[in-house]
């Protein structure tokens, strides 16, 4: 579903081969957080998908880990900007911006957000991995969410 759904929103899709539930299981290990459902469905199809023009549509479970780790331990960000320990970034716009799951309360349906690297807003802009693949492949610019 997810490779036929993106290659049909994005001619320039590249997919990479599946990660494997011990790989993806690192995230939550990695992250302390559990990985949504279905982001944790697309990882098995595909550990990544590279788009519009090399854009991380949605990153591999190494990159993942690194970028949240990276966001959360450096010294620099947390003089910036609020804490990232409640994100969970997958993907990037290219530009700066990266989207990411809010760890919210059981029962809360967090979405995707969006963070904007140079306000340090965090906001809501899809309410579901597909809708964001969606949203993102209908829209013009690096900005359609804002």
């Amino acid at each position: 579903m997810w490779k036929d759904l993106i290659g049909g929103l994005y001619a320039d899709a590249e997919f990479a081969p599946p990660a494997s539930d011990t790989e993806i299981d690192q995230i939550e290990g990695q992250l302390g957080q559990p990985v949504p459902n279905e982001l944790r469905d697309l990882l098995r199809r595909t550990n990544g998908v590279q788009a519009e023009w090399g854009s991380g549509l949605v990153w591999s479970v190494q990159e993942i880990i690194d970028q949240n780790i990276e966001f959360r331990r450096n010294a620099e960000f947390a003089e910036l900007y609020m804490y990232f320990d409640q994100l969970m970034f997958f993907g990037d716009n290219g530009g700066g911006d990266q989207f990411c799951y809010v760890r919210l309360p059981p029962g809360h349906n967090t979405g995707v957000h969006v963070w904007d690297h140079e306000s340090d807003d965090r906001k809501w802009v899809a309410g579901s991995l597909t809708d964001y693949l969606q949203l993102r492949a209908g829209a013009e610019g690096d900005d359609w969410y804002k």
